[in-house]
């Protein structure tokens, strides 16, 4: 008889401890599922669906010859204003060039570069949205 109660003994705590085991398990998992999420911030959603982008027709360019930016805007509106800048001493200024986004979300738009060496310029929406940067040379 003692060797029944050993047995059922033992398969009672291993009961036990497969119980607790699950429940401590399921307790964590509940755990994580409950824990609240960082919000996205409302800002930063709608400005990953927007972007511009931008290739200039040359690459290489003489003090005063004007060049021609085309690309495709997306989430812009069709009539949203677009300028061009270029970075000067660490700043990003505007240039005197600008357009509207076209209908099919195009844009061309043409500068005159009057300052010599390497150029970064971008292309910025009226809703602060701007391109990745490209570089012209001006000589």
């Amino acid at each position: 008889m003692k060797s029944i109660s050993r047995s059922r003994c033992a398969r009672s705590v291993a009961a036990g401890l497969l119980s607790a085991a699950l429940l401590a398990g399921g307790a964590v998992d509940a755990f994580a599922a409950a824990s609240p999420k960082p919000p996205s911030s409302p800002a930063a959603s709608p400005a990953a669906d927007k972007s511009i982008t931008v290739k200039p027709d040359k690459v290489a360019v003489k003090v005063g010859d004007q060049v021609i930016f085309i690309g495709r805007t997306k989430g812009l509106k069709v009539g949203s204003k677009l300028v061009l800048q270029h970075l000067n001493d660490g700043k990003w200024t505007t240039l005197q060039s600008n357009t509207a986004v076209k209908n099919g979300s195009s844009y061309t738009l043409t500068g005159k570069l009057n300052t010599k060496g390497k150029e970064q310029l971008r292309i910025m929406g009226d809703d602060k949205t701007v391109s990745p940067t490209v570089v012209v040379t001006v000589s």
